[in-house]
């Protein structure tokens, strides 16, 4: 078998993760139903996700440095598996909660490894395409997997989701068995010098980028699907239609902040881009009831939104060049911690204001993050004049 078609394969695990973390946000509504919970402690069921990925994910890789890569991601994936299936079977809330932590652990894991794994068996000179590659799996899953799971839930409900995705996590872990070549681990990084990178200025700064634009992102897109159908008044038979333009924005817009990056330059793409962002979510909150006019915001914001996505990837990657992979895992990590920051957010401003505020608080975020990038761009302006001189 090809490298090319086992790099694919390995894409299919960011799917199956991305779904398994976006999917409460595009069935919110029906979790927050059959728990007889509100909407704000239903958004909990994200926040937990992305704070256990965030936070225990570096912690386990550490400790897992020297293991069989193959090995690694086969026992993850295995881990995974089981708390889908303890999500299908789950009889309450408490029983659910604990699965989402469960399946975090393993999902970490199997996304960074999988990674690894692809950079490892891709062909000299294609690292990069193949890295790229296993995380079009996670955007992909806002394309298909929200939208579909929305379809599934309403037919059959939502619990048959997670049923979905382990068995076809069980066949993924019979495919790479097969496929998948045993590889070394690496010499391990120790935890506390990675995280000595944060007392850098420029890495500091570039990391909040991260944080506050998709925190902000998060604050809002948590409780897109109650959103939709109770402010900005879509019929719940075009909501799953919805959640997939939304999905699709996203793909073309993270291709658009690639292309956007080579050729006018990170500040350029991350400022207008995150500037595009703010106004489609105040937009989003005066514009109702009219279908087309909403689904026009609601592209722009997705599409708007994840330009920013390959551009912090470069930005971070081009902070430290001799110690990328650090600085990218550590992006991974805030990537995470943002995520369950703005679901936390968004649950706080639902119970204690309005559901239609989180596309105002979302905006606060992402113009902090606006403030961010100035002040990086300014730094490297000056670090430059002072070379020069």
């Amino acid at each position: 078998m090809s490298s090319t078609l086992k790099i694919y394969i390995l894409a299919i695990n960011s799917f199956l993760v991305g779904t398994t973390q976006y999917i409460i946000s595009g069935i919110l509504d029906n979790v927050s139903k059959t728990f007889g919970i509100t909407i704000s402690t239903a958004g909990q069921f994200i926040t937990i996700f992305s704070l256990v990925y965030g936070i225990f994910t570096p912690i386990f890789l550490a400790l897992t440095a020297r293991m069989d890569r193959r090995n690694l991601i086969l026992y993850s994936l295995g881990l995974f598996v089981l708390s889908n299936i303890l999500a299908f079977f789950s009889p309450g809330y408490g029983w659910f909660f604990v699965a989402r932590i469960i399946m975090a652990l393993g999902a970490g894991i199997v996304v960074v490894t999988s990674l690894t794994i692809a950079a490892k068996i891709a062909q000299k000179g294609k690292q990069g395409s193949a890295i790229a590659t296993v995380m079009t799996g996670l955007t992909t899953s806002l394309v298909i997997g929200v939208p579909l799971g929305r379809v599934i839930s309403d037919v059959f409900g939502w619990k048959y989701i997670f049923c979905g995705i382990a068995l076809l996590g069980i066949l993924e872990i019979i495919v790479m068995f097969f496929t998948i070549p045993k590889e070394d681990g690496d010499k391990p990084v120790p935890l506390l010098q990675q995280l000595a990178f944060l007392k850098r200025r420029k890495v500091a700064l570039g990391l909040a980028i991260t944080f506050f634009w998709l925190g902000g992102y998060s604050v809002a897109y948590t409780y897109i699907s109650p959103y939709l159908l109770n402010i900005s008044g879509v019929h719940e038979n075009l909501l799953s239609g919805a959640l997939l333009m939304f999905g699709i924005a996203s793909l073309i817009g993270s291709k658009f902040g690639g292309y956007s990056t080579d050729r006018w330059g990170v500040t350029f793409t991350l400022a207008g881009g995150m500037a595009l962002h703010i106004l489609m979510l105040i937009l989003l909150s005066l514009v109702t009831n009219t279908f087309i006019g909403v689904m026009v915001i609601l592209v722009l914001w997705s599409f708007s939104a994840w330009t920013s996505g390959p551009t912090q990837q470069f930005h971070l990657a081009a902070i430290e060049p001799d110690s990328s992979s650090v600085l990218l895992g550590l992006n991974q990590s805030m990537m995470q911690l943002a995520i369950a920051a703005g679901a936390g957010v968004g649950g706080i401003a639902v119970k204690q204001g309005s559901l239609a505020s989180v596309t105002w608080v979302g905006a606060i975020g992402v113009m902090i993050a606006i403030i961010a990038t100035i002040m990086t761009s300014r730094s490297n302006s000056k670090k430059k004049l002072s070379n020069t001189a």
